[in-house]
């Protein structure tokens, strides 16, 4: 007789203590959810006998800071339990003076709204953009109107173009220069060869110490009695000073005559001497040419016979006779006011801007009595010519005033640029607008839109928060504060 297989005869099979008895893998599931907690508790334990309070940390510091790491009562007031969740502005400025944006600045920030630790090995000087917009992103002033954009987000929210380069924008400067030539071949000197130039023989930062391609050595060490200081444009005193010093390669240095210019653009004045005239100061230049000058006569005397050159004759003056016999004393003075007409409506003038060129007749007529010409018909010495004794008038000598350059060494005073940082580009990626350049007034610096091609969000793009190039405290105000650390104790603490 077959089984009867019911529900309730099979449910009677299955045994319902199961659970409660013990297995490999109930024992293993034990020790599993025990251990862990217990290693825990006991690291825990053992950082608080060590006094080490990384635990309690929400992060790793940043790379200035990370010293600190194990410190949290350096920055954190201690509170029952532990430490307070923020670090207080006074223990910032226990180490650190932060001098104050601008003085008509409405919001006042925390420490903490722009500088936020504990998130890793990062600059903690780099603050968010959204940090920077809170108060320039509605910008608003404690007394009238804002003289910056009231609206910038970001460097692609709300930028204004850089106001080097708006529209009716020009050059101050006074030099006369054609950047398209330049830039193109071009014959070095009257019988030279044909050489392209590049940015670089010119345009260098003052840390650069390599020889230049185009220099003259007769130049390079030759004294100037003027300074760099004199040529350059002042720019706004109110910008506010960086943190970090200057490193001399961040900006191009202004450039020199004597390593950009002199190994073409002779500064040739006679066709007796085959050096120029020193590029310095007219009255500088004067004194040279004169003692050039009483030199060669006194070496050719014959030469006081003057032959007049038919070619010079020139209509409406006076014919000279056809043969001239004149003393050193005579010689000098004509020779010197023919040579320095060259200089002054050639050679000069033509990349200087010379204000009150004296005529060929008046000038001859008073170098005469000029200070060069006035001890025993010698020259006197340079430091007697330009400041005479009392008694012999200086402004004998009629000579043009030379405009100062006005060089612009620094055209964006609100922002930070670095060369350097850039140096792996070719300086006309960035300045296009050399190659046609034609007038000295065109301001060559790159706009807005050639520097989003690079700094803009994106893994593949270079960085573009406010802080790469704007800085916030204005450290020219800085106070010096009150050291508080000893080394054998922080490098103690920091184990």
């Amino acid at each position: 007789m077959a089984r009867i297989r019911t529900t309730k005869k099979l449910a009677q099979r299955i045994d319902l203590n199961y659970f409660k008895r013990p297995s490999a893998w109930k024992r293993a599931k034990l020790w599993i959810s025990l251990i862990p907690p217990v290693l825990a508790l006991v690291w825990v334990t053992g950082q608080g006998f060590s006094r080490d309070s990384r635990i309690y940390s929400s992060g790793r510091m940043s790379l200035a800071h990370s010293v600190l790491e194990n410190q949290c009562a350096t920055c954190h007031v201690p509170q029952a339990g532990g430490f307070s969740a923020k670090a207080a502005d006074t223990a910032c400025l226990s180490c650190h003076d932060g001098p104050v944006h601008h003085t008509d600045q409405v919001k006042s920030l925390e420490c903490a709204s722009c500088h936020s630790e504990h998130h890793g090995r990062v600059n903690i000087r780099a603050a968010s953009d959204r940090a920077c917009a809170e108060c320039h992103g509605d910008l608003k002033m404690q007394a009238g109107a804002a003289i910056y954009a009231p609206h910038i987000r970001s460097f692609e929210d709300g930028h204004p173009q850089f106001a080097a380069v708006r529209a009716g924008s020009i050059d101050p400067g006074t030099l006369k220069l054609n950047h398209a030539i330049h830039m193109q071949p071009i014959r070095r000197g009257p019988n030279g060869p044909i050489v392209n130039l590049d940015c670089g023989d010119c345009h260098r930062s003052a840390a650069v110490k390599s020889k230049w391609t185009y220099e003259d050595v007769r130049y390079t060490t030759m004294e100037q009695t003027y300074s760099e200081a004199e040529e350059i444009r002042v720019v706004n005193a109110d910008t506010l000073t960086p943190h970090a010093p200057r490193t001399d390669r961040e900006l191009m240095a202004p450039v020199q005559f004597a390593t950009a210019c002199a190994s073409c653009h002779l500064l040739s004045f006679d066709e007796r001497f085959e050096e120029g005239v020193p590029h310095d100061k007219p009255e500088v230049i004067h004194i040279f040419v004169v003692k050039k000058l009483q030199d060669y006569i006194a070496a050719h005397p014959g030469e006081v016979r003057v032959i007049r050159d038919p070619d010079r004759d020139l209509a409406g003056k006076p014919l000279l006779p056809e043969v001239r016999i004149l003393t050193p004393a005579e010689w000098v003075p004509e020779r010197t006011a023919e040579d320095e007409e060259l200089l002054w409506r050639k050679t000069c003038n033509q990349c200087h801007i010379l204000k009150n060129v004296p005529q060929t007749e008046a000038n001859a007529a008073t170098l005469a009595a000029s200070p060069a010409m006035a001890v025993s018909g010698a020259l006197v010495r340079l430091g007697d010519a330009l400041n005479p004794a009392p008694g012999v008038t200086r402004t004998a000598i009629y000579l043009p005033e030379v405009a100062a350059s006005n060089t612009t060494a620094r055209w964006m005073p609100h922002a930070r640029f670095d060369h350097d940082a850039h140096r792996g580009f070719t300086c006309v990626s960035c300045h296009p607008n050399a190659l046609t350049s034609t007038e000295s007034k065109d301001v060559l610096l790159p706009g807005i839109a050639i520097c989003q091609t690079c700094h803009a969000p994106g893994l593949d793009r270079a960085e573009s928060r406010c802080s790469e190039c704007h800085t916030y405290h204005d450290w020219s105000k800085r106070q010096e504060v009150t050291p508080k650390f000893t080394l054998p104790a922080l490098r103690s603490a920091s184990r």
